[in-house]
This record gives C-alpha cells, structure tokens and sequence, in this order.
C-alpha cells in the first residue's frame, strides 16, 4: 500500500535524473496550466534593475532577460516625472543613463539644485513629463559593458514594470525601491498634498499586492519594498502590511532624511526599533565584509546581529566583472557567490548578472546532480519516501 502511494514520486524522480533536469522547470519552461510559485528555500536572486550586466538598466528589455535567466526578484528604482507619473529610473538625473544631452529641445532643461546639502547639476526626471522621457533612449552606465543596445529602449513606467513581472510564465516577485523621496517629495506635487510614497502604495495595491511576508496573499504577488530613508519605510507601514527593507549605504553617510549615519541605525538599538517596520536590511556588501587594497578583510558582525534580530540580509550588489570582483575570489563570480552564501549566511543578493548566480545555485541544488550512480539515485529516492513510511 505504502509502494503504491509512492510511485509517482518514484516515477518523477526517476524522470527527471534520467533527463538530466531538476524537478523544476527552468524559467519559462513550465506548463500553462498553473504558473510555477516562487522558490523561499534558498537565498534570493534578486535582478538589480533587471539583467543590467548585459542589456542598459532599468528597461523592459532587462527585466524580461533576467525572467529568462532564473530571477526570483526584479528590482527597480522608482522615481517621477514632472506630471507626477511614477517611473524606473535610478539617477535623479537623466545624463549618465540616456541620450538626454543630444536632443537639443531639452537644452534649457539643465539645472541646479541642492540634494542633500550639496548643488548638483544635470537634467533631473521630475523636470521633463512623460511624453518627454519617452523620446529619450537608454544606454549602458558602464563602458566595458556590451554597448549594442545603447539607444535601443525607452524609459519604462513603474505600471510597465509590474505588467512585466504578472505577465511571466512563472511567479516573478518585484523589489520597488522607493528612491530620493525627500528630494521627490519638494519637486512633485500630487492632488490632495498625497506624498511620493502615497503614490507608489496606491500602485501597488491596484495591481493587487499586499500581504505580510510568505502569507498566502504575498506567495500569489511576491514583493519587498526597500528604501534607504528609514522615515519612509515607517510612513508605508501604515499604508500596506508588505515586508519592507532598510537599504545601507557606507557607514559614514549620513540618510537623506533623519541626520544618522548609517553605522548608527546599524546598531542594536536602532535594530530594536526598525524591526517593527522592516523584515530585513539591504546593506552594500562592503559594509558587511570590509576590503582593503581590493581584497576582503574578516566579516563584521552585521548579518550575525541582523540575524539575531530577525531580520533578512540582502545585500549589494555582486557583479561578474574583474573590476568588481575582490582578489581573494581570484576573478570569479561563483566563488564570491560560494563565500557570500555559504560563509555569511545571507538571504538574498542583488546581482547585475542574473544568470551566472541563477546557474551557480542550480549547480549546487542536490536535485541538480546529474552524474549520481543508480545506486545513489536509490538512495535519494528512500530519502524521499521514508517520510510517507513513517505516516
């Protein structure tokens, strides 16, 4: 009787070694019936700004390349335009990112304004509507990176990003980041004196996302919403109940909107209090694991004390790229991906190369092995069944 009951599983295990796969799909491979669910048994892959390593950040393009490649989270930044229509965008300003320089209409749109007490300068969104952002194009922020789609893709809004991730063959999560909100907050003026954050919660909540961390509400539309002003966070906890996330910059930086360092609200106190509003924190990786002369030094206590508070770690940003890869991992993304996973225990990275880390944890899923002998492969599938045997 107990066989019987364990021969589908005996069967499907089976299937899937001989063939060489795991018992999931990759992306987009799936069947049409009923979409694949979000995986929460391993660290995240989260696609910071979408698969930016090889196509211009931020654009839809991005997106669907790191959906193809195995992301568990699309990132975006959100920002807005000057008719107050919220977009993905990182930078305040369009120059580094667009083509905005050559389109000799907007030539008078290049200003000065104070940003956390120091002037800057350039064509910052919330001067150009809509309609305007759209005539510009993208391109690559980083010169050693593929240049042949510069010039290729639009601006995208934050509803097209959603679209993005709901129309994926799979469930696909979204990690907005709610970007600049002080600095947003004096330029754009919504109906109603309705904030910067108001505007990004009522986007959300019409494209049905909401839930506390892993209900049953937030596996349908997985999302974190992240920021790195803390006051921010505090404010949406009133208006949505999604797990939220308090991004760390350099510790000697002050945030944009409470005059703290950020090796202040790092300590166990502040840990006390934010994690009332937050499920985790996104520090830069540099400030878990200090370098020196390019090569990694011991780890702070940071994921440690994090951990004790509860709180997930999700740090950024890993990238494939000698520029960015320390000595100790002698050029190699997956050895960086091994100590970062394996040795620090975090729950989740910000990468610009969606694939190499989708691949990496693939290789060292068990259910990815496929050069077991049968008599190994016997002996997972009694792992397997001794749970029913024990029913």
């Amino acid at each position: 009787m107990i066989l019987t009951r364990c021969l589908p599983l005996i069967w499907l295990f089976l299937l899937t070694a001989c063939a060489g796969r795991t018992l999931y799909p990759l992306p987009g491979k799936g069947g049409k019936s009923a979409k694949l669910p979000i995986q929460t048994l391993r660290p995240y892959n989260i696609a910071h700004r979408g698969s930016n390593g090889e196509i211009p950040e931020e654009t839809a393009a991005a997106y669907l390349r790191a959906i193809e490649e195995g992301a568990d989270f699309i990132e975006t930044d959100v920002l807005s335009s000057k008719d107050g229509v919220l977009i993905c965008f990182h930078d305040y300003t369009l120059d580094e990112t667009t083509n905005v320089a050559s389109h000799k209409e907007f030539a008078d749109r290049n200003r000065t304004y104070e940003v956390q007490g120091s002037n800057k300068t350039g064509f910052f969104t919330f001067d150009f509507t809509l309609k305007e952002l759209k005539k510009l194009r993208t391109k690559q922020r980083f010169s050693f990176r593929d240049q042949q789609y510069n010039g290729k893709y639009p601006i995208i809004t934050f509803e097209e990003f959603i679209t993005i991730a709901q129309d994926a063959p799979r469930v696909v999560g979204i990690y907005p980041e709610i970007k600049n909100p002080v600095l947003v907050n004096q330029h754009v003026k919504w109906p109603g004196g309705k904030r910067f954050e108001d505007k990004v919660v009522e986007t959300l909540k019409k494209y049905g996302y909401g839930g506390s961390y892993l209900s049953k509400k937030w596996l349908k539309r997985p999302l974190f919403i992240q920021s790195f002003a803390p006051s921010s966070l505090v404010y949406i906890s009133n208006l949505i109940d999604s797990p939220k996330v308090l991004l760390i910059d350099d510790v000697t930086i002050l945030t944009e909107d409470t005059n703290q360092t950020y090796a202040e609200i790092t300590s166990d106190v502040y840990f006390n209090y934010i994690k009332q509003y937050v499920v985790g924190i996104g520090p830069w990786k540099d400030t878990v694991v200090q370098v020196s002369n390019n090569y990694t030094q011991a780890p702070t206590d940071l994921v440690k004390r994090a951990h004790v508070h509860n709180l997930q770690v999700h740090p950024y940003t890993y990238r494939n790229e000698n520029e960015f890869l320390h000595l100790n991992f002698s050029q190699d993304p997956y050895k960086e991906y091994e100590y970062w996973i394996n040795e620090i225990g975090v729950d989740g990275l910000f990468t610009d190369f969606t694939g190499s880390l989708h691949n990496y944890q693939e290789w060292t899923s068990p259910l990815s092995e496929t050069s077991k002998s049968p008599r190994q492969l016997l002996g997972q599938i009694a792992s397997l069944v001794l749970p029913y045997t024990k029913a």
